[in-house]
């Protein structure tokens, strides 16, 4: 009996795959070998398998597949032209040199996106504050925890670099606003669904919605807010501090060197051991590290000589300073580590699924540090619901708020950023308009992905209802 007609260029498919994550993990740095093998021997694996396949699919005759063999044809040369790379490790010269070509007129969006991704680890990573460095995520934990206002606003100060490195003079020639009119005519675009060139879409599409009517969800969730918490306005450098305050017994019970640990604990307690599960916690910081906390496989499950081999997945983030809000992000990131590790389908398949659901879903668990008997269990002693949740909610709002922010911009990419974010934040969040500042340009997925915080924004209403959902179901 003659094997299937995909069976060979799929095995080949998930050589490839392993190829490409291992190059990813190798160049990214945490590790020196994957499998016994170095980074020349992977990107050389990597390149035969690319050969291979370059070869094989044009081959095969689509008129003999199944309808399952035709869509899993169609992933593999999607997924090949547009390989699955993770961040990797540069010098902080090569970063700021990448970084200063944002400036230059002409560049394509695959020019200008990295060398504005760049921008969060030369500048982002490298912030000066009270005559030491610290990293991005350092400094927004840190504005939800000091109490003197003065030192708060000197510390969103230090971050007007990285603002003006991404939106510039704030004009229509600023690297910013050119990414975002190419990336609103990349979702234009005939087929930008089948190329993940259309974000909102997609995630509208993920729940059955419309652009037009996620944005009125979107604005609900953030009415809801403005209803709940009414009070004086509010600074920008001042916003964490007001909701987070409650929680700064919490923050000293999470230091860095324990945010690991407590997350794999709850894991434990869930039935996923991630030691066992084989993830890998990247959690130092480094120079030239991914400014970005992310998590990646190092290589995908498969079945290898009859037995299924299971996936091992592997989480990067810059965890310098603890803290609850570094917390609930590592929780987050190892919710998609299980996610990683749960799924078992065939190599062409191999993936997460929707980005919509793949977020919401990892917030699933990370809502919890929020909950005062998960604080009591893992952290010995609690705050009061009403601050925990607040404090875990203002930063959702934001998530909101952005994924609002950028479906507006790419349905009108001429539009000023600074007066989309200022109109948003002082109408919902009652922060005070600063629209000469672009503090929306915190977020390194606004110039990696374009569209992406639709993701979060949307995909904490989905959070909300899994949430309510399994309290339903398991209680």
């Amino acid at each position: 009996m003659s094997a299937p007609p995909l069976a060979r260029p799929e095995a080949r498919y998930a050589d490839w795959l392993d190829a490409t994550y291992a190059v990813s993990t190798l160049e990214a740095g945490p590790l020196e070998q994957v499998g016994g093998r170095g980074l020349a021997e992977w990107r050389a694996e990597r390149a035969a398998r690319t050969a291979e396949l370059a070869r094989l699919l044009p081959a095969i005759d689509r008129r003999a597949l199944g309808a399952e063999d035709q869509r899993a044809l169609a992933v593999m040369e999607r997924t090949l032209a547009d390989a699955p790379l993770a961040p990797a490790a540069e010098t902080p010269g090569d970063s700021a040199a990448r970084c200063n070509a944002a400036g230059s007129l002409g560049l394509t969006m695959a020019e200008l996106s990295p060398a504005l991704y760049a921008c969060f680890e030369a500048l982002g990573n490298r912030l000066e504050f009270e005559g030491r460095t610290i990293v991005r995520t350092t400094a927004l934990e840190l504005l939800q925890e000091l109490e003197e206002p003065a030192r708060r606003e000197r510390l969103f100060a230090a971050l007007a670099p990285l603002f003006r490195s991404i939106n510039g003079d704030g004009g229509p020639a600023s690297p910013y606003r050119r990414l975002l009119r190419q990336a609103a005519a990349a979702a234009a675009a005939p087929r930008a669904s089948a190329t993940g060139s259309d974000p909102v879409g997609d995630a509208a599409r993920t729940v059955g919605s419309t652009p037009e009517a996620v944005e009125r969800m979107l604005v609900a969730v953030l009415e809801a807010w403005r209803a709940a918490n009414r009070g004086p306005a509010l600074e920008p450098w001042d916003y964490w501090h007001h909701y987070a305050a409650g929680v700064h017994a919490l923050d000293e019970l999470t230091p860095a060197a324990d945010i690991g640990s407590l997350s794999a604990r709850y894991y434990h307690d869930l039935g996923a051991d991630l030691g066992q599960l084989g993830v890998l916690h990247d959690l130092a910081v480094r120079p030239g590290k991914a400014p970005l906390a992310y998590t990646d496989f190092v290589r995908i499950g498969r079945m290898v000589g009859g037995k299924w081999r299971p996936a091992i997945a592997r989480v990067s983030a810059n965890v310098e300073h603890g803290g609850l809000f570094v917390l609930n992000e590592i929780v987050h990131e190892d919710g998609h580590a299980v996610h990683m590790e749960a799924v078992r389908t065939r190599p062409a398949f191999f993936a997460l699924g929707d980005d919509l659901f793949v977020e919401a879903f990892a917030d699933v668990t990370s809502w919890s540090v929020a909950d005062p008997e998960w604080q009591r269990r893992y952290l010995g002693t609690s705050v009061a619901q009403r601050q925990g949740v607040g404090a875990l909610f203002a930063n959702v709002m934001l998530d909101v708020a952005w994924g609002l922010f950028e479906l507006r911009m790419l349905h009108a990419p001429e539009s000023d950023p600074n007066a989309v974010w200022t109109d948003i934040t002082a109408r919902y969040l009652d922060v005070v308009p600063h629209p000469q500042l672009a503090w929306w340009a915190l977020r390194v997925q606004l110039v990696d992905k374009p569209g992406y915080m639709i993701n979060y924004g949307l995909g904490a209403i989905l959070t909300a209802e899994l949430r309510a959902r399994l309290r339903e179901v398991a209680g």
